[in-house]
């Protein structure tokens, strides 16, 4: 295989690896911040052990996202180094950014939640949790800023000539603000919260399904299973507001997801089809009439930019944009039905099997949505790694054999493989254990003074 090939399957699983840790984190941090704001509210002991349960979990999460994190940066400056001259300018940025105004604020107050729960006061610990919430949400901020930047380029000027062509910052603000910057942000943002509730709500239910700390469990599930049906209702409207980004700004994406091989008038949604690209159409097509114009432009005849627009050497891979795109729009129509359904079951909720196993069994979904919006978010940018400025072919370093990669490549698969083995090991064993019993009617001692 060429090295352009093996450079970017190693930055797909690397990046997708990482991936599965920060949405839960966010999401989970700020279910705790609300467990712990309503220990300090009520004085009851149980969300007292609701958070110091929850904070357990997290800690290893957010442990294994940091190691897995580190090696994406790394490969920038060894498989693509030409990327790296032609964005270093602006790209940096942000990353220092995150660093110096995130990632410290979240792993520090982190070290409080983990070390200080019997050396600081309740309120102050309760603070803590607030700040590793704010600190991974504005971790996020800062990294979407930087791939965002990728997505729809601005606030540059190109210095330089040849393959010493490189971008060069000229309004920082305009830059973090790109078109793309708010909708990606408020669309992963919402979903990572949704997840981290979900996540609450699924493993509660396990609880329940075992006979095993019930009441822990019915709190838990409660708590996890409001937030996720409320941020259930807020993802579509955020990813509607990121497509229409895309259809005004990157045209070709969102033609390549719909499998859109025509420029129309009155363009319908594709909920499910077989793209075939050497027919440019879609096989067994199930479609609405109309309305991919109409979400777009709130006009249903209005014109759709589609892939006969672009020389056929700038269309995205079809299937891997496609696909991808309408599972997880599927995904989020269970991700509305199955939390609401709980809720509307009222107190059967704690008990339906049925509903309790539905819930058990769809633990993997989310994180399955999320990386399938991913794929389809950079799929759908090929095969430009900075849309429109720099293709992906020609960002790669020059000097790195294809051997190198490989070997590369397989070390980083048993290694993430491992990791990944020893934090279902650690958290299987951390449910199996179950949360710290509860002291007395109010909150549980040893909590450091107001």
């Amino acid at each position: 295989m060429d090295p352009v090939t093996l450079a970017r399957i190693q930055f797909g699983l690397t990046a997708a690896f990482h991936f599965l840790y920060p949405p839960v984190s966010i999401g989970l941090a700020w279910v705790i911040v609300y467990m712990g704001w309503r220990s300090l509210r009520t004085g009851e002991a149980i969300y007292d052990q609701m958070t110091r349960f929850w904070v357990k979990v997290l800690a290893m999460i957010f442990a294994i996202g940091v190691a897995t994190g580190i090696t994406l940066e790394f490969q920038f400056g060894t498989n693509w180094s030409t990327y790296s001259r032609f964005v270093g300018d602006i790209f940096g940025s942000p990353l220092a950014a995150e660093g110096v105004f995130a990632f410290f604020l979240e792993s520090g107050f982190m070290g409080v939640l983990i070390l200080g729960r019997n050396r600081v006061s309740k309120k102050f610990y309760w603070f803590s949790a607030l700040m590793v919430a704010l600190g991974s949400t504005l971790s996020a901020f800062w990294i979407i800023v930087a791939n965002s930047w990728q997505q729809t380029p601005t606030a540059y000027q190109i210095v330089g000539e040849g393959a010493l062509q490189r971008a060069e910052l000229t309004n920082f603000w305009a830059a973090v603000f790109n078109p793309s910057t708010l909708p990606r942000y408020l669309h992963t943002v919402i979903a990572s919260i949704f997840s981290g509730g979900f996540f609450v709500a699924s493993t509660s239910a396990w609880y329940l399904l075992k006979g095993r700390h019930q009441e822990f469990a019915r709190r838990s599930l409660t708590a996890g299973l409001v937030t996720a049906a409320v941020f259930s209702l807020l993802i579509p409207g955020a990813g509607h507001f990121h497509a229409v980004q895309v259809a005004e700004t990157q045209p070709a994406k969102l033609a390549a997801f719909e499998g859109l091989f025509e420029t129309q008038s009155g363009a319908a949604m594709v909920i499910w089809g077989f793209p075939d690209v050497e027919n440019q159409t879609i096989r067994l097509n199930i479609a609405i009439p109309k309305l991919l114009s109409f979400l777009i432009d709130f006009d249903p005849n209005s014109t759709v930019t589609g892939l006969d627009q672009f020389p056929r050497d700038e269309w995205p891979p079809i299937a891997l944009s496609f696909y991808p795109y309408h599972i997880m729009v599927l995904l989020g129509g269970w991700f509305i039905l199955l939390p609401w359904l709980g809720l509307l079951l009222g107190e059967k909720r704690f008990t339906n099997q049925l509903f309790l196993k539905a819930l058990l069994y769809s633990l993997p979904l989310p994180w399955a949505a999320l990386e399938l919006g991913w794929m389809a978010a950079e799929f759908g940018r090929q095969p430009w790694v900075v849309y429109g400025l720099l293709k992906t072919k020609d960002a790669v370093s020059v000097v790195v054999p294809a051997w190198q990669i490989l070997l590369t490549l397989i070390l980083f698969t048993v290694v993430y493989a491992l990791l990944l083995a020893l934090l279902i090991y650690l958290l299987k064993r951390e449910f199996e254990h179950g949360p710290e019993p509860t002291v007395g009617a109010g909150l549980a001692p040893a909590q450091g003074k107001e």
